[in-house]
């Protein structure tokens, strides 16, 4: 450990919309450096909006999990791999087996570096070319984050076979599998 650095961490939010926030939040849950990760919704135009209104369509908002992190210990650009190891980015009417615009990818950015990050992240993916489309993931500025409500918070963890189950049989599984075996 270095003792000259000050011992004070800094927090920042990353906001990820990737479909099924439930597949969201497990990625990044064990990494060093992510103090928390809520599952909400965010994009919206509907004040306190509830989990069938946006799974409806009737909210604007995106399913989206919202992560408190610590910059000295996790980078955004390291947050941002993982996002993309989890979705489809080229899918433009939602993931997998989820359907619509509440389930579309979409990156919430809360400043210029991050929108930066996220465009030059893009950019990279493209030139990689990982995917065989074009990334259609959206870039938005943060806005108003609802917390999603509580049987949502941790779903992997109380309910692991219903969620392992919808993870695979949703195609998401697969596809990662698929994409991302020779790339790490």
């Amino acid at each position: 450990m270095n003792t000259h650095k000050a011992t004070t961490p800094t927090t920042e939010l990353a906001t990820f919309a990737g479909g099924c926030f439930w597949c969201m939040e497990p990625p990044f849950k064990e990494l060093d450096g992510v103090l928390s990760i809520i599952p909400g919704y965010t994009g919206g135009i509907t004040k306190n909006p509830t989990y069938e209104m946006v799974i409806k369509g009737k909210s604007g908002h995106l399913e989206a999990v919202q992560i408190a992190f610590n910059p000295n210990i996790v980078t955004y650009e390291e947050l941002l791999s993982i996002y993309w190891q989890q979705i489809d980015p080229t899918d433009p009417d939602g993931q997998f087996a989820d359907r619509g615009f509440q389930y579309i990818t979409a990156i919430f950015y809360h400043s210029k570096k991050q929108q930066q990050t996220a465009q030059k992240s893009i950019q990279n993916l493209t030139e990689k070319k990982i995917f065989k489309k074009p990334i259609v993931t959206k870039l938005f500025p943060a806005s108003e984050f609802y917390i999603a409500e509580e049987y949502h918070q941790e779903y992997y963890k109380k309910n692991p076979i219903h969620y392992n189950n919808y993870k695979r049989l949703s195609g998401r599984e697969d596809f990662i599998n698929t994409i991302w075996k020779n790339k790490k």
